[in-house]
């Protein structure tokens, strides 16, 4: 069996993109360990519900081992916050101070696959760009052999983008977004099938109560979550991961393809 390490910016992020993905894993008798690089605080109260919620989600996905860096949220958008006493934004903190830190955990866990996100940041948030810059970094210290950077086919979010305009709901992203959002599916080389895992992959995302938010979109994203799993896991019935260090070519379901155990 082998280890894999997801690396993520924010709680949440790591259901949204590896949910199914991570389950499926562990399910299988892999160890998993989730690292978020942020708690998600913006500033520094001492709310830790999202810290909280992230290790109650990661333990429905059957995590053994869950982490967190310690920096602080740097927000999306075009306003990039002065750091906060005494901490340090993601977005600019130190890519080898971080790396290492990152590197620490690779190591102690002998991981032998590291999941981590494209140049692009995906949509471009400043943390998801800095998660590929430290987990690139890391896995070079480590000796990690192997990374996969979870995506989206873009083509896929830009039909999801017009139906909700049809329908008169807010879009995922703006289109100028999209544009150069995720990747392309001639890029991606993974789409792993997280049908069986999608009870799982409901109640992770359910357990990141904060984060639900309020108006049309929230109702429609909590409507979502009561579907029964069967329909839930058709509608989102895949995750999908580029190998930086492979070519194009068929899809693969396996995670550790090419992994030694």
């Amino acid at each position: 069996m082998s280890t894999v390490v997801a690396f993520h910016a924010h709680p949440d992020d790591e259901v949204i993109l590896t949910g199914g993905t991570l389950a499926k894993a562990a399910a299988a008798g892999h160890r998993v360990v989730v690292v978020t690089a942020t708690d998600g605080r913006i500033d520094n109260d001492d709310d830790l519900t999202r810290l909280d919620e992230l290790r109650s989600s990661t333990g429905i996905l059957g995590a053994q081992r869950t982490e967190c860096l310690g920096y602080a949220d740097s927000g999306y958008g075009p306003e990039f916050y002065p750091d906060p006493p005494g901490r340090v934004r993601f977005g600019r903190a130190d890519v080898e101070e971080a790396a290492q830190r990152l590197a620490a955990i690779l190591r102690a866990e002998d991981a032998q696959l590291l999941l981590s996100y494209q140049a692009n940041g995906g949509y471009g948030h400043r943390d998801h760009v800095q998660v590929h810059h430290v987990g690139k970094r890391a896995a070079e210290l480590a000796g990690t052999p192997r990374i996969l950077e979870a995506t989206m086919p873009r083509e896929l979010l830009r039909r999801v983008s017009d139906l909700c305009r049809l329908l008169r709901l807010p879009p995922p992203y703006e289109q100028e977004v999209l544009d150069d959002a995720y990747a392309p599916r001639a890029e991606i080389t993974h789409r792993v099938d997280v049908r069986a895992m999608a009870r799982q992959k409901r109640d992770a995302v359910a357990a990141h109560r904060s984060q639900l938010g309020t108006g049309l979109g929230a109702r429609v994203y909590q409507a979502l979550l009561r579907l029964p799993p069967q329909a839930l896991g058709t509608i989102f019935r895949h995750e999908w991961f580029v190998d930086p260090a492979a070519a194009p070519g068929p899809l693969r379901d396996n995670i550790f393809e090419g992994t030694s155990s």
